[in-house]
Parts: structure tokens; C-alpha cells; sequence
């Protein structure tokens, strides 16, 4: 029984119906081999040869797809691993040697200074790496070591962005590794549990769910917020500690600066809609 699905089975059959026919509209002077390199693992395939051109100009052909040189080029005509015969005389034509179609040559480069020998051109292990001790880097200037100590001589808490971040995740970041100057308890006045609120960045809107200090965070103070839409990035719990309760996806934890309480309702999509049809 077949490992595969039956919906696989027949993607498969529709993909290869057609196999056994795939040389049929060759000119019949014309073969397609599949090359091979004693020195590399990449194969060519279904590279077009016309009969009528001699061993020697089929080197000089070969050379311009791997590069070692025709006197270099020792020619092995295989069929399914086998080898089959040598194409040892340069002046003899391909067809001599009775080709077929989805046959391999392979070459075995005998070229003693080959780049490609002992896998110079594939083995990236040979490749010597650049090292600096940590020493020569701190001496460089301009480098990402200086920026990030001179922004943290700034502000102590600064945290360098991650690789891939948003820039709207990168400001959020900046709000909660900001020096404490902003986020002291002036910070969060007139914010209390139950308000409404605007978010930033994004305009996102919720409730404060959440007042206060967190030992386990940066100093500071923060706040708390289960947004109306999945905009977050928790369930009110931080570094396992639940400082509130909302849905997955609904809370976030930000400092004072990036909210507005006030009268900021939950949106009504389909109110926007209607709205703008009027306008139209």
C-alpha cells in the first residue's frame, strides 16, 4: 500500500503522465545528457548536444557550464550509474559513442591546480573566517557595540530593537525602556481602573484594567489596558504574574505617555460604513 495520500498520487501522475515523451520533439541529430563533475556534487540536466560535433568541441561546450579546461576533461558516458564506454578520442564525433537521450557524461577533472578540487567550491568549512578579538572591536568606532553604549549611557534601560520589529513594535518598545523622568506616578494622573482609552501607536482603544508599579518590569509606572480588538499581546499576565483579566490577544501593558483617557467608545464598524456611504 502507498505511503502517499490519493489526492498526492494523482498531483503525481498528472506531473509525470508525460515522462516517457519528454525527449520525443528532439531534431533526431540531437541528445540531451545530464553532466556530471568528479570534483562537484551539482548536476546539470538535460544539457543539448548535437551529435555532429566532435569530442573535442563537446569539451570546449562542457567548459563553459563547470570551467575545468578540455585538456583537463576526462569524458565517462554513463546510463543509470553504469558506465557504459570513455569518450577518449578528441576527433571522433558524439554519435560514435551512441548517446541516448537521459544518458550522463561525467567528467573527471584531472586539472592538479583545480579550484574546485578537495571541495574548494563547495565545502565552506575550507573558507577562512574573519575574527576580531573583543579587544579591536571596542577600539572601532561607528560600530553597533558603541551605539548601544551610548545610548545606554543616555538612558539606562535602553533595550536595542530586535531583528525583525516593526517600527510600530520598536516605538512600543522605546515607551517601556524609557528613563523613569516620564513614567514616575505624575505619569498615569487621572488614569484610573474602568476608563476609557486610546492607545498608541495604532489609535488602539480599551479600558484600563490596570494601574500601577510591577516589581518584575522596569521601574515606573504602567497601565494595564484590555484593547477592544486583539491588538495585544497578552491576557493581562506579564512574565507570569496576572495583573489583570481579558481575553487572549486583548491586553497590553504600556506606559502613561502612550494613553489618552477620555470619551473614546468602542468603534462601530458598520456606523463608519454607513457614515461614509452618506458622505458619498
Amino acid at each position: 500500500m502507498s505511503a502517499f495520500r490519493p489526492d498526492v498520487l494523482k498531483v503525481r501522475d498528472y506531473v509525470t503522465a508525460n515522462d516517457a515523451f519528454t525527449y520525443d520533439l528532439l531534431p533526431d541529430d540531437v541528445v540531451a545528457l545530464t553532466i556530471t563533475h568528479s570534483n562537484l556534487p551539482a548536476k546539470h540536466l538535460d544539457i543539448r548536444f548535437n551529435l555532429h560535433l566532435t569530442i573535442s568541441e563537446v569539451k570546449d561546450k562542457l567548459r563553459k557550464h563547470i570551467g575545468t579546461p578540455p585538456e583537463f576533461q576526462t569524458l565517462v558516458l554513463k546510463h543509470n550509474g553504469h558506465v557504459l564506454r570513455e569518450l577518449s578520442e578528441n576527433s571522433r564525433m558524439l554519435g560514435f559513442y551512441s548517446p541516448e537521450s537521459g544518458m550522463e557524461v561525467h567528467i573527471k577533472d584531472s586539472d592538479p591546480y583545480s579550484l574546485s578540487k578537495n571541495g574548494g567550491l563547495t565545502d565552506v568549512s575550507l573558507i577562512e573566517k574573519f575574527k576580531i578579538s573583543d579587544e579591536q572591536y571596542d577600539k572601532r568606532k561607528d560600530t553597533v557595540r558603541s551605539w548601544i553604549k551610548k545610548k545606554k549611557a543616555e538612558n539606562p534601560f535602553f533595550k536595542p530593537p530586535k531583528v525583525g520589529e516593526s517600527m510600530g513594535e520598536q516605538a512600543a518598545a522605546a515607551s517601556c525602556t524609557s528613563s523613569c523622568d516620564d513614567c514616575g506616578a505624575e505619569s498615569v494622573n487621572g488614569m484610573t481602573v474602568g476608563d476609557r482609552c486610546e492607545v498608541q501607536p495604532g489609535a488602539r482603544r480599551g479600558t484600563v484594567k490596570f494601574v500601577g508599579e510591577v516589581e518584575q518590569l522596569q521601574p515606573g509606572y504602567w497601565v494595564g489596558v484590555q484593547l477592544d480588538e486583539p491588538l495585544g499581546k497578552n491576557n493581562g499576565t506579564i512574565k507570569g504574574i496576572q495583573l489583570f483579566e481579558c481575553p487572549d490577544g486583548h491586553g497590553t501593558l504600556v506606559r502613561g505617555k502612550n494613553i489618552r483617557v477620555g470619551d473614546f467608545p468602542e468603534r462601530d464598524i458598520l456606523a463608519d460604513e454607513d457614515e461614509e456611504e452618506t458622505e458619498i
